[in-house]
């Protein structure tokens, strides 16, 4: 990951960017799983939003590594 992201003069941290792109596809993923039925599987419906959030932020951080500093 990168230091900063400037967007119109205003440096905006990197995990904030990749959280709300995480928290609009786990939206996208929890409608669907709504509409296929997985939701009729699982005891405890916001523990299985917030791990799929969890989920997603980290796959993002792990896909956006490349295209940060090199050590």
């Amino acid at each position: 990951m990168i230091g900063e992201i400037s967007i119109g003069g205003v440096f905006v941290p990197p995990l904030l960017l990749l959280g709300a792109l995480a928290l609009l596809l786990a939206g996208i993923l929890s409608r669907l799983f709504q509409i296929i039925g997985v939701y009729r599987y699982v005891a405890y419906r916001p523990l299985v939003d917030c791990a799929l959030f969890v989920l997603l932020l980290g796959l993002l951080v792990v896909l956006s590594a490349p295209f940060g500093p090199h050590s």
